[in-house]
């Protein structure tokens, strides 16, 4: 696939790296000269400068003949431009990625197809909606639903008291209801066989129905928070959406230092307290009551003040925290501070755009934050390999694990003896490196 990236930033950086893994012709365009030579040393592309809404920089870019055009610079008018400038070349599916909400509202969605613009991207709604359903589900690190909540997909940090601890995963009781996907263990990502066993502290990854969420739970010896009051520091972006898809029993305060972010929040939401206070004064966490808190959210602009604010709301007490950390070389230190959850709003956008780049019937694509794989839930089409026999039967690759099947709107696990069909919604796991191989079982 002919895939030509506009923008060398932190989404198109980190989408880069993704795609250079595999077979794909790609070209970054950037304005900027440092970050194309950067780019070009750290992998196997071609990076071109120039301006992404110049017509000659994007014909030189090969924008005419890409299979997908994905504009990722950090503003938005010109990832829409470029997007435009792209599909009248001739290319053959475009991506943009955005700031503003209203452009995805529905009636908003043909205007922009006939554009030419395929898809819209917003990282920090991507980003809001993680961390709202870390709040309502806040027992886990990482909680995806398929299927219409079919089959759940549960991320977890394993601590010392888990009745799941030091047992082969193959005896594990109720195991035909639940699947343990993937095991991050200290630095290393383990897709795991029936032998392996979980130890302390590891992060584990389950797929289950929703009835046997529950029981999933108690395997891993976690307690359910009733979150009632929710302290938010940071007033950006997702924070207001993150306002704005909390269930209404939830109180949220936000604190925040800069009177023109504190302005445009109160202008745009009246179901929140916002403070214009500074956060990273510990007494101005005692003085708003910090520790009466239920969960404690960082959402400024800057990772180690968030990692900052996190440790101090764990001193204060709470139980449950959630960081946003841009610098992905902070993800694993925030997991030995034992932080809580992690959002990367680019992690995020880069596995949603991923999913335009293979030609299997894919319904979603995530990046598991703390383990160095992806889910993937997709459709095989008639005659493909997959379909061929009983999964025990087809060749999968060692770094490649179907965890559970939707069929007519019924979720179960899958194992050896399972038989995939065409029309089923199937879940994969895989690690980073061999996302190219979907497209050969499942097409």
């Amino acid at each position: 696939m002919k895939i030509v990236i506009a923008g060398a930033g932190e989404v198109g950086t980190h989408l880069a790296k993704m795609l250079s893994r595999e077979n794909h012709d790609i070209v970054v365009i950037e304005e900027d000269r440092e970050k194309v030579q950067n780019i070009e040393k750290l992998y196997d592309l071609i990076a071109v400068q120039g301006i992404c809404t110049a017509i000659q920089d994007l014909k030189e870019a090969g924008a005419k003949d890409a299979d997908l055009f994905i504009g990722v610079t950090p503003i938005e008018s010109r990832n829409i431009t470029s997007c435009i400038l792209a599909h009248k070349l001739g290319a053959k599916k475009t991506v943009a990625r955005i700031n503003n909400y209203e452009y995805l509202l529905e009636e908003n969605q043909k205007f922009f197809n006939d554009l030419g613009i395929d898809a819209l991207i917003y990282p920090e709604l991507l980003a809001a909606k993680e961390i709202t359903s870390s709040i309502k589900m806040n027992w886990v690190r990482q909680w995806m639903e398929f299927s219409n909540g079919a089959l759940t997909l549960i991320g977890m940090k394993i601590r010392a008291n888990a009745p799941i601890l030091n047992q082969k995963l193959m005896d594990l009781k109720n195991s035909e209801f639940y699947r343990v996907v993937a095991i991050r263990r200290n630095s290393e990502t383990i897709i795991p066989k029936g032998s392996d066993e979980i130890k302390a502290n590891d992060i584990v990854y389950f797929i289950t129905t929703k009835d046997y969420i529950p029981d999933v739970r108690m395997q891993a010896g976690k307690e359910v928070i009733q979150v009632k009051d929710l302290m938010i520091v940071g007033g950006g972006n997702i924070t207001m959406k993150t306002i704005e898809s909390m269930p209404d029993n939830v109180d949220v305060k936000v604190l925040e230092r800069d009177k023109l972010k504190v302005t445009n929040l109160m202008e745009k939401t009246d179901s929140a307290m916002i403070l214009n206070v500074d956060a990273s004064d510990l007494d101005v966490l005692r003085d708003e009551n910090i520790a009466e808190m239920d969960a404690f959210v960082a959402l400024t602009d800057n990772s180690e003040a968030n990692i900052l604010a996190c440790i101090a709301a764990k001193r204060f007490g709470l139980k449950k925290t959630i960081a946003e950390i841009e610098n992905v070389d902070y993800i694993q230190l925030a997991e030995s501070l034992d932080i809580g959850t992690v959002i990367n709003k680019k992690l995020l956008a880069a596995s949603y755009i991923y999913q335009y780049t293979l030609d299997a019937d894919v319904h979603n694509v995530k990046c598991l934050t703390h383990v160095d794989a992806e889910v993937v839930e997709l459709t095989p089409k008639e005659g493909s390999p997959i379909t061929k026999g009983r999964i025990m039967d087809v060749k999968l690759p060692n770094d490649l694990f179907i965890g559970g099947v939707v069929r007519n709107g019924v979720g179960f696990i899958a194992n050896g003896q399972t038989q995939i069909q065409t029309g089923d919604d199937v879940i994969v796991f895989c690690l980073s490196s061999c996302f190219h191989k979907l497209d050969g079982l499942f097409n």
